[in-house]
């Protein structure tokens, strides 16, 4: 028996939670605004932006996610927008300057999400064209390169945007700890992109039938 089905954790259960997560974005959103908080404001407009694209994919483009990958999506995104709130709790301190393991444990999640796009794509192009062969070997260390480099990215992004900040006399959107921070941060970045190479077959072949038959419909 699944742990979904052994906790009752049905669609609509996930579905419920899925709303409430939103819910309480928008909650974040409206302090951030209220107190002028620029970094809360930005991270939670756009994490509550990304929890909304499966929805509009589905209205747009009839492309449906597994309610569980929405609330995956969902769950990277409030924590990641919870992060930034000064919370009562900690001291009036976001969870980010407070928690030390907040900043590890988003970014396994987010790089996961960004693992799980770049394996869905690639593997719905092996899945629509004979011309392009992607062994499972492949497919693994493809994953943690695409990670890997994308956390490079990430960490060079929140350095400049810092550096911006201090020119500009404001406060970040997003913060840089440091190089020793970079570097825990691309290991946990890791973490997350292995999760992926070895589960992702087991939870996104859905979305990956859905992007190789749009691909077929395309070419059709």
């Amino acid at each position: 028996m699944s742990l979904q089905h052994r906790f009752s954790f049905t669609s609509a259960r996930q579905s419920l939670l899925v709303r409430l997560l939103q819910v309480v974005m928008v909650v974040v959103l409206t302090i951030g605004l209220w107190t002028a908080n620029g970094g809360v404001i930005v991270n939670a407009a756009v994490g509550l932006l990304v929890t909304l694209l499966p929805a509009y994919f589905e209205r747009n483009y009839r492309f449906t996610m597994d309610t569980g990958l929405v609330l995956w999506i969902t769950v990277a995104m409030f924590l990641h927008a919870l992060g930034t709130l000064p919370l009562s709790g900690l001291g009036y301190i976001s969870a980010y300057n407070s928690l030390w393991w907040w900043d590890h444990m988003t970014h396994a999640l987010s790089s996961s999400l960004v693992a799980g796009s770049a394996y869905a794509v690639v593997r719905a192009l092996d899945e629509h064209t004979e011309a392009l062969v992607l062994p499972d070997r492949f497919m693994f260390g493809y994953l943690l390169v695409f990670v890997m480099a994308f956390g490079v990215l990430w960490e060079l992004l929140e350095f400049y945007i810092s550096v911006v900040a201090v020119v500009l006399g404001s406060d970040s959107i997003l913060v840089q700890y440091g190089l020793d921070d970079s570097v825990l941060d691309l290991v946990y970045n890791s973490i997350g992109g292995l999760l992926v190479a070895l589960f992702g077959s087991a939870y996104l072949t859905g979305v990956v039938s859905d992007l190789a038959a749009r691909l077929d419909q395309r070419r059709g």
